[in-house]
C-alpha cells in the first residue's frame, strides 16, 4: 500500500463526531487564567485587525491564527511536556476540528451547488418571507445549510438597493442562529444533548415559545426597518441581475445530497454499533466513521454532478470556507485551556462563573444558566459550552428533561440564541459575512456588528429572561 494511500486511510479513520470532552486529558484546576491569553488574543485580532490593518489581515489572517496557536501550544509543551501538548493538539484535531470542518464543507458545497433561478425583487415583504423560510429550514437542515442555501439569492434580490447591511445582519440573527433551536439538527449544542439522551422532540416542546418570540419579534423589527430603508432608497439603482422568464433551481441533485447529509447526521446519533476505538483520547465509533466518510463522498459527488453554470451563477468560491477553516483551526486549538478551566468547575480559575448558576439552596438558577451559557457561547464554541453547563446542572438527561426542564431549556436557548451576538458565536455567522463582503457589501466590523446585537438582541434576551427563566 502506497504511503499517500495509507495517509489518506489514516485521515479517514479519525473523522469522528465532536462529541467527546474537549481537552479531556487536561486538568483545568491546575491551570491559571493566563492560559486563556492566546485565545483572547486571537479573538481581539479578529475584532481589531480588519479595522486597523485591513490589507494585512486579508492576506495573512491564517498566519495570525497560526501565531496565536503557537503562543499556546509551545509554552504548554514546555510547562507540561511535549506528550501532553501533542495529545491536546491531536485530541482537538480528531474530536473537534476535523469533524466540524467536514460537516461545514459538505453543507457549504451542497448548498453552493443549488442556484435559485429567477430575479427576485428585494421588497420588505419578500425579504421577510425569505427570512421566515430560512428560520424554518434552519431547524430541518441546520443553520449552516439554511444559511448557505438562502444568503446568495437574498443578496441577489437586493443587489439594486443602497442599504442592505441590515438585511444580512438580521439574516444572521434569524437564519444562522435563532431558527436552529427547535431540533437537534438545527445547531450542534442541541445535537450534543440528543446524543446525551435528550429526546429528539424535547426542544420543540420546551423552547418553541421562546423561539417564536425571538423569530417573530425579529421579523417584525426587520420589516419595520427594511420598509424605512426601502422608502428612503426610492427607486434604487439599476438592477444588475437580468430578468428571467421562469423561477426554478439549477443543480437540483444537490437537494438529494442535502438529504443525505441530514440522514448521515441522524444516523450517527441513533446507530449504537457497540464498536469503538480510541484515537488521541477521542472515541471513534463506526457511526461517526461512516457519517464522516459519507460526508466526504457527498462533497465529491456534488462537485462532480453540479452543473458548472450553477456554480458560476452563484459566484461560488472557496474563499469563505477557507477563511472559516483557518480561523476556526486557531480557535479550536487556543480554546483548549479555556474549556478545561471551565470543566474544572468550582475548583478551576473560572469557578465564580460556574458557582453563579447555583442558588444558596443548591438548586440551579435557570436565568443564570441562560446568561452564562449564552455569554460564553457568544465567544466560545457553543457545543462544549453547552456540555459544560449540561454537566454542571447534573448531567442526567432524565432529570433535566423533567424536574429541571427550565434549566435545560435555559441552557439550550442561551447556547443557540446568543451565538448571534458576535461574528464568531456560530460558524455560519462568519461564512455569511464573508459571502456578503465578496459581493461588495460593506459589513460592520466585529464591534460594529456587536452594536447591532447589543441594540437588538440583548433587550429581547432580557425580556425572555423575565417571561420564562425567572
Amino acid at each position: 500500500m502506497s504511503l499517500p494511500l495509507r495517509a489518506g486511510l489514516l485521515a479517514l479513520a479519525v473523522f469522528v463526531l465532536p462529541l467527546q470532552a474537549h481537552a479531556a486529558e487536561i486538568d483545568g484546576s491546575a491551570l491559571n487564567a493566563f492560559w486563556g491569553i492566546p485565545f483572547a488574543g486571537l479573538l481581539l485580532s479578529i475584532a481589531v485587525m480588519p479595522l486597523v490593518a485591513p490589507s494585512f489581515w486579508h492576506h495573512h489572517f491564517g498566519k495570525v491564527a497560526i501565531g496565536w496557536s503557537l503562543a499556546f501550544i509551545v509554552p504548554f509543551a514546555i510547562a507540561f511536556g511535549p506528550g501532553a501538548a501533542a495529545n491536546g493538539f491531536l485530541h482537538a484535531l480528531v474530536a473537534e476540528y476535523i469533524p466540524f470542518i467536514v460537516l461545514l464543507t459538505a453543507l457549504f458545497t451542497v448548498a453552493g451547488g443549488i442556484y435559485i433561478r429567477g430575479n427576485l425583487r428585494g421588497s420588505p415583504g419578500l425579504n421577510v418571507g425569505i427570512l421566515a423560510i430560512g428560520a424554518v429550514l434552519a431547524s430541518l437542515m441546520g443553520t449552516t445549510g439554511a444559511s448557505m442555501l438562502l444568503i446568495r439569492p437574498l443578496i441577489r434580490a437586493n443587489d439594486n438597493r443602497k442599504h442592505v447591511v441590515h438585511v444580512v445582519v438580521f439574516f444572521i440573527f434569524i437564519v444562522s442562529n435563532c431558527g436552529g433551536s427547535l431540533t437537534p439538527l438545527g445547531d450542534p449544542p442541541l445535537f450534543l444533548g440528543f446524543l446525551k439522551g435528550v429526546d429528539f422532540f424535547w426542544t420543540v416542546r420546551h423552547i418553541a415559545p421562546q423561539t417564536l418570540f425571538m423569530v417573530g419579534t425579529l421579523l417584525a423589527l426587520f420589516y419595520a426597518l427594511d420598509s424605512y430603508f426601502y422608502r428612503r432608497d426610492g427607486a434604487g439603482r439599476k438592477d444588475p441581475t437580468p430578468d428571467t422568464a421562469t423561477f426554478g433551481f439549477e443543480g437540483r441533485i444537490n437537494f438529494v445530497l442535502l438529504a443525505a447529509v441530514i440522514g448521515l447526521v441522524l444516523l450517527s446519533g441513533v446507530w449504537k454499533s457497540g464498536v469503538a476505538f480510541t484515537v488521541a483520547g477521542a472515541e471513534v465509533t463506526w457511526a461517526g466513521l461512516v457519517r464522516d466518510v459519507g460526508m466526504l463522498c457527498v462533497i465529491f459527488v456534488s462537485l462532480r454532478v453540479t452543473p458548472p453554470d450553477a456554480h458560476t451563477q452563484n459566484q461560488f468560491s472557496w474563499g469563505p470556507m477557507a477563511e472559516v477553516a483557518k480561523l476556526f483551526a486557531g480557535i479550536f486549538l487556543t480554546i483548549i485551556p479555556v474549556i478545561a478551566m471551565l470543566r474544572a468547575g468550582l475548583d478551576g480559575p473560572f469557578g465564580a462563573i460556574v458557582g453563579a448558576v447555583t442558588g444558596p439552596d443548591g438548586e440551579p438558577l435557570p436565568a443564570m444558566y441562560f446568561w452564562a451559557s449564552g455569554a460564553l457561547s457568544s465567544f466560545l464554541d457553543n457545543a462544549p459550552t453547552y456540555l459544560v453547563f449540561f454537566n454542571t446542572a447534573g448531567g442526567d438527561p432524565q432529570a433535566l428533561m423533567t424536574t429541571y426542564a427550565p434549566t435545560l431549556a435555559a441552557i439550550s436557548a442561551g447556547s443557540v440564541f446568543m451565538g448571534a451576538n458576535t461574528y464568531i458565536g456560530n460558524a455560519p455567522n462568519l461564512m455569511v459575512t464573508a459571502i456578503a463582503i465578496s459581493r461588495g457589501i460593506r459589513m460592520p466590523s466585529f464591534f460594529g456588528y456587536m452594536a447591532w446585537s447589543v441594540g437588538v438582541l440583548v433587550p429581547l434576551f432580557i425580556v425572555m429572561t423575565f417571561i420564562w427563566f425567572v
